[in-house]
């Protein structure tokens, strides 16, 4: 029989001729549904492809890989069929892979993977950190995860506290200013275990805690000055400044270089330089708790050159409460009136991921010192390159999120089926439940290899399209997932009385925020490919 590694080339060379055929008629923006569906294959095959060291550790490893790549074939060939000749191959190009779907998306294979979800294969240095960080999930956060989700409250206090006594917000923080990175592989390995196992517990007050401090922290050790590194990177490992990252707008999701925000120069109520910010700003989440804003801002008013007239501000704001907040502060004089600064935040009611909150934020003659600048004077027009340093992990670290969304949901869904009984049987004993069962633990894995592959790229200042890979496929898994966690559970799945609800809508934000779906397709990865 063919072997794996033979059926990821064949696949391979199918996403590589449409990679070809794409750039021939005209790139992504002509073929957009093309160009949305090869992103997605492309990722699909790159994810079987870090799965091949994986399946050579054991039989239960091979297992997972194979299932695993027969799945994203199977998938590759339902985007092909009928469309050959847009993706410059021939009618039955993947025909060589049959013999090896028929064996792999056997009925009874899944079935038999149902309650096997395989080894991680983590080092014993990265297991204790999963252990560390799974005790304080299960510990600290589990015990707040539904009723923040249903009373739609705030992250308690223990677990920001807790976390930083835990040294999550340093993981990425160089240990020079108070943090534990020394810069090498497990630093991004780490963040993708904690990430995962915080998640577990509640991807609103737990797994996404630590993005925002990290996406900050990512910007300041690309671009601050050493000053600014001094000043702001402890008080972030420390969680004394909790974050907020502002840069969408109304107008502007992911279409970040053409904001409208405006940073103009402006001095201070004692006359020191500084810049006064106008503009409002959207999903800013966690905006009401956080001590500072790291705001994008368009500071050269020549719109042509769109994120080349952007730079990055770190805008200090008081804690304010959850329902909104208004803060005013001392005039400053703008072309010879005196204005008083004003922050104005709405919050904005999501049907899950609570606890964080997102916010619209209103900024009027909002003033920062010019000391705030990430990069001070080098840093202006390039506060762009510096958000997208942070945005590249973030994407990554969504991923570990919704690998973690996505075990507490198999975890839930097999537990229910192993207790509930429907005519006479438990739902575990019917060869559907155990196929489904078998082909989300498959799913799971590799998403979890592929992400633990991403962070050893970028540990060495690689895998920037394969961050915004990992992210496309692995957050439309965890909607899939966790809707089959639902259905196992029946009706009960659409109560409440279950956290699996829960996880379900949780899920679906996934593919929406750290760039949306189709975006990252079309302007990222599609783009990426055809380079």
């Amino acid at each position: 029989m063919i072997t794996t590694a033979a059926i990821i080339d064949l696949s391979e060379s199918v996403v590589n001729a449409a990679i070809r055929s794409l750039a021939a008629h005209g790139g992504a923006d002509q073929n957009q549904v093309m160009a949305y569906d090869l992103a997605h294959a492309a990722s699909a095959v790159a994810t079987a492809r870090s799965l091949l060291d994986y399946g050579a550790k054991g039989d239960s490893e091979a297992a997972i890989a194979c299932a695993f790549t027969a799945e994203v074939v199977h998938d590759l060939a339902g985007k092909v069929l009928g469309r050959e000749s847009l993706w410059g191959v021939s009618p039955g190009v993947l025909e060589p892979a049959h013999s090896y779907m028929s064996t792999y998306r056997d009925p009874a294979f899944l079935a038999g993977l149902a309650d096997k979800p395989g080894p991680l294969h983590l080092s014993d240095d990265m297991d204790m950190v999963r252990d560390t960080f799974r005790a304080f999930a299960q510990d600290i956060i589990a015990p707040h995860a539904e009723h923040v989700h249903r009373a739609n409250a705030d992250v308690p206090e223990e677990i920001i506290t807790g976390l930083a006594e835990l040294g999550a917000f340093g993981l990425s923080v160089p240990a020079e200013y108070g943090g534990f990175s020394e810069g090498g592989h497990d630093e991004y390995v780490a963040m993708v275990v904690a990430t995962e196992e915080l998640s577990r517990a509640s991807l609103g007050i737990g797994g996404s805690l630590i993005t925002r401090p990290e996406i900050l922290t990512r910007a300041l050790v690309k671009g601050g000055t050493e000053s600014q590194k001094q000043t702001w990177l402890p008080k972030l490992a420390a969680a004394e400044v909790m974050p907020a990252v502002a840069v969408t707008e109304p107008d502007y999701g992911s279409d970040v270089a053409n904001i409208k925000v405006t940073a103009t120069p402006a001095p201070g109520p004692s006359g020191e330089p500084g810049y006064v910010i106008n503009g409002v700003k959207t999903w800013c989440t966690f905006g009401a708790r956080a001590d500072a804003l790291a705001l994008l801002a368009r500071t050269d008013p020549d719109r042509s050159k769109t994120h080349r007239g952007l730079s990055l501000f770190i805008v200090p704001k008081p804690r304010g409460d959850a329902h909104g907040f208004t803060f005013s502060q001392d005039p400053v004089d703008i072309e010879g009136t005196s204005r008083v600064g004003k922050m104005e935040g709405r919050p904005i009611d999501t049907i899950g991921y609570r606890g964080m909150h997102s916010y619209e934020i209103a900024l009027e003659d909002w003033w920062v010192p010019a000391e705030n600048l990430v990069g001070e004077g080098d840093g202006l027009g390039r506060g762009f390159y510096y958000q997208m340093e942070g945005f590249e992990n973030g994407r990554l670290q969504t991923a570990a999120r919704a690998v973690g969304v996505m075990q507490a949901a198999y975890e839930a869904a097999l537990d229910y089926a192993l207790n509930r009984k429907v005519f006479e049987s438990n739902i575990f004993d019917y060869q559907l439940t155990q196929a489904k069962l078998g082909r989300m633990a498959v799913a799971i894995q590799a998403a979890r290899q592929f992400s633990y592959h991403v962070a050893t790229l970028m540990a060495k200042g690689e895998g920037a399209t394969e961050a915004s890979m990992v992210k496309a496929y692995v957050c439309k898994a965890a909607e899939w997932v966790t809707r089959e966690a639902m259905q196992i559970h029946g009706g009960m799945g659409y109560a409440e009385e279950y956290p699996v609800s829960r996880l379900f809508v949780d899920a679906r934000v996934l593919s929406i925020f750290e760039g949306a779906d189709e975006t990252l397709c079309l302007k990222v990865i599609s783009r990426r490919l055809e380079a």
